[in-house]
């Protein structure tokens, strides 16, 4: 064997010595750009109800996909919240109190309401939590639009921008800074739980394949750009570190 072939086996032994550290570093970053769930971090799991899954009076497309991604993400958090829409019957919401076509607008008293056809209503089976959400360790359901004259979208305020649901409080108290959040639908209550979220001073993300939409007349790109005005954090269940 001459020297320079002597050299370049060195030099091979050397590289290949070093795949696995290279390796090893890579992962190491990856993990690193992971966001690892704390205890000052909270999930907010968003109407994951029956009335929005399939066979359900407001079925969104493909809603049951959320649940195994909640249910996944929903490991890494000790701070677990869920929200649950609970309509009175005949409530301001529905098209059919009007005389309206669902997803007609119409002007109320604190500006645009869309006519949605009558879904949740109270201690019906189309209102309850879908049974194959698994998080044992949730600590509190915020019911929203209970109010037979005032909708409910947000986690945080009432349709009104008035009505406080307390959760803002609750999570200050619990010392909560940072807030994610997936579930149904994207460009309504999901949104708008984000959108408030920020305002309440929270960091925010929104798990986008945690979700599914409704996307009508444009509801969802216009959600996103309210999103991304208000500051809230796009990122994919594989972002976090659970």
């Amino acid at each position: 064997m001459t020297h320079l072939q002597r050299r370049e086996v060195i030099i091979g032994f050397a590289a290949a010595a070093a795949v696995p550290a290279i390796l090893g570093r890579t992962e190491a970053a990856l993990a690193a750009d992971k966001i690892k769930p704390t205890a000052s971090n909270a999930l907010i799991v968003v109407d994951v109800q029956n009335c929005f899954l399939p066979g359900g009076t407001l079925a969104i497309k493909d809603g049951d996909q959320v649940i195994p991604v909640i249910n996944r993400i929903a490991t890494g958090f000790e701070n677990v919240v869920m929200t649950q829409d609970w309509h009175t019957p005949h409530h301001m919401s529905f098209a059919s109190a009007h005389g309206k076509k669902p997803f007609e607008m119409i002007k109320v008293g604190y500006g645009d309401q869309v006519m949605w056809p009558d879904h949740c209503v109270q201690n019906t089976e189309d209102a309850q939590i879908a049974k194959a959400i698994n998080i044992p360790q949730a600590n509190l359901i915020i019911r929203k639009g209970f109010r037979k004259d005032v909708d409910g979208y947000s986690a945080f305020l009432e349709a009104d921008k008035k009505t406080h649901s307390g959760l803002a409080s609750y999570f200050k108290e619990r010392g909560i800074d940072t807030v994610f959040i997936g579930g149904l639908a994207t460009d309504f209550c999901v949104a708008w739980s984000a959108v408030d979220s920020c305002h309440a001073g929270f960091t925010t993300y929104v798990v986008e394949d945690a979700c599914r939409a409704i996307d009508v007349n444009g509801s969802l790109t216009k959600a996103w750009a309210d999103m991304t005005a208000a500051g809230v954090k796009r990122i994919q269940s594989s972002d976090l570190d659970v």
